[in-house]
């Protein structure tokens, strides 16, 4: 949270001092390049979810995985193939539901 001082920080009634508070943009960039999403996802939530993907032929069941801040880093008809991608980029991963 860098650039930010004490008064630029609001907090909700009742929240301590203690307590520091992101931006949107600071919890997107949390993990960037050291977390990835693994969602599993059928064809047609991928049209909806990311426009740019290909055609898919409706009713399969895919995985997306996918970058800190929610974009698609690749879609594979398997779990262990969208793993594999990770650990070969050195990401961690974590399951969405």
């Amino acid at each position: 949270m860098t650039g930010r001082t004490k008064s630029d920080i609001r907090r909700a009634p009742g929240v301590p001092a203690s307590v520091t508070t992101m931006t949107a943009a600071e919890l997107a960039q949390l993990g960037e390049g050291e977390v990835a999403y693994l969602k599993m996802m059928n064809s047609e939530d991928i049209r909806k979810a990311f426009p740019q993907a290909p055609e898919l032929a409706p009713g399969l069941q895919l995985f997306a995985l996918l970058s800190a801040d929610g974009s698609p880093i690749l879609l594979a008809d398997s779990k262990a193939a969208a793993l594999a991608n990770a650990w070969e980029h050195a990401l961690q991963t974590v399951s969405v539901h």
